[in-house]
């Protein structure tokens, strides 16, 4: 079974499909992936992507499912429909990859991650910034104790988005999407919550400074840690013209360091009193050059996935138990707008309207 190729059927295919195109074709190629099948109901989308593949293309969900053997249906569907997409996949016995949110709501998680045990099958999600050369060397680093006592821990989001990329009925909303917190930014809660976390609580602001949209194109916030530390959170889709920072810092009693770039993929900061060797190369080692905020980690979780497939683990990351607590914080910042108040984590608060509308 390890040497056999995994079979994988695409389910959507726009903006984050073309970004596993050019990995997959042009920049990293997986020798053991085969994508057997496309699907999108754009049929233009759907058609470009399998010739791009040179595979099916379907317009129907089910139909792609009925008509091809598939291992596992990467799924990159608007946000809304990813719980239902998953659960109808692993009610067909067939393994699933969901880009990030996993799901909108945590009992929707929750309820995925009970539903694939119980059937063998696995269910994961894309968290690709986990596997960056700079944010996997400052989770060692924090693992390792070499910061001491914590101070403070900061993520900052300065990226654009044009009106134009809310105007496709899904981007923006309650209902499909959120807004920069949870669309865009959520890579960069995900990174702090799994670094710095868990949080204890949470206070946060939005606005929609320059985008028309439900949900937000700017949120900040505060957080306090459970290990008494504190930080701020800084996001925003109405930066102009173009991305400009995607930040992760960590200041210690004993160092301090900030990872940036657009995607998590540069060392900005990094500097601790009780120096070790791998510090004098640390950027050697870990600044990338990447041509968008997706940055270059896709397909090295992608290998990983496969590793855990072959050896017929459904232990996969990043896991459905992975992904909760990142969900549990988004909820947090919008239920402390919603309230206006601080709000503790521990109490498990929910959105009012964050995938419901």
């Amino acid at each position: 079974m390890k040497n056999r190729k995994v079979k994988f059927g695409m389910l959507g295919c726009g903006r984050v499909a073309e970004h596993y195109r050019i990995m997959l074709n042009e920049i990293d190629p997986i020798e053991s992936i085969d994508i057997v099948a496309c699907c999108d109901i754009d049929k233009v989308k759907a058609k470009n992507m399998s010739i791009a593949f040179q595979c099916n293309s379907y317009y129907s969900y089910s139909d792609m499912l009925n008509s091809e053997e598939i291992d596992v249906v990467l799924i990159m569907t608007p946000s809304g429909d990813h719980f239902s997409n998953a659960k109808y996949a692993l009610n067909h016995g067939i393994n699933v990859l969901i880009e990030k949110p996993i799901t909108m709501r945590v009992g929707e998680a929750i309820e995925l991650g009970k539903f694939s045990k119980k059937r063998g099958l696995i269910c994961a999600s894309i968290f690709q910034n986990r596997y960056n050369p700079a944010i996997v060397e400052l989770k060692n680093a924090m693992e390792s104790d070499r910061f001491g006592k914590i101070i403070s821990a900061s993520i900052r989001l300065r990226w654009c988005r044009y009106q134009d990329y809310y105007e496709d009925g899904w981007h923006g909303t309650w209902a499909k999407d959120g807004g920069v917190i949870n669309q865009q930014a959520i890579h960069h809660i995900d990174a702090l919550n799994w670094i710095c976390g868990p949080v204890k609580s949470t206070v946060a602001k939005m606005k929609n400074r320059l985008n028309n949209l439900e949900a937000e194109d700017t949120m900040v916030a505060l957080v306090n840690f459970s290990n008494g530390s504190v930080g701020p959170i800084e996001t925003t889709t109405a930066a102009r013209p173009k991305d400009f920072e995607a930040s992760l810092s960590v200041v210690g009693e004993k160092g301090t360091v900030q990872i940036g770039g657009i995607a998590l993929n540069k060392i900005d900061e990094w500097f601790f009193i009780d120096k070790l060797e791998i510090d004098d190369n640390i950027r050697t080692l870990c600044d990338e050059e990447v041509p968008t905020g997706y940055g270059l980690s896709h397909t090295r979780q992608l290998r990983e996935f496969i590793d855990c497939f072959l050896t017929g683990s459904i232990d996969a990351p990043v896991s459905v138990e992975d992904c909760i607590p990142t969900i549990q914080l988004i909820h947090a910042l919008y239920a402390s707008v919603e309230d206006n108040s601080w709000v503790e984590l521990a109490n498990k608060p929910k959105s009012m309207r964050l995938g419901i509308g």
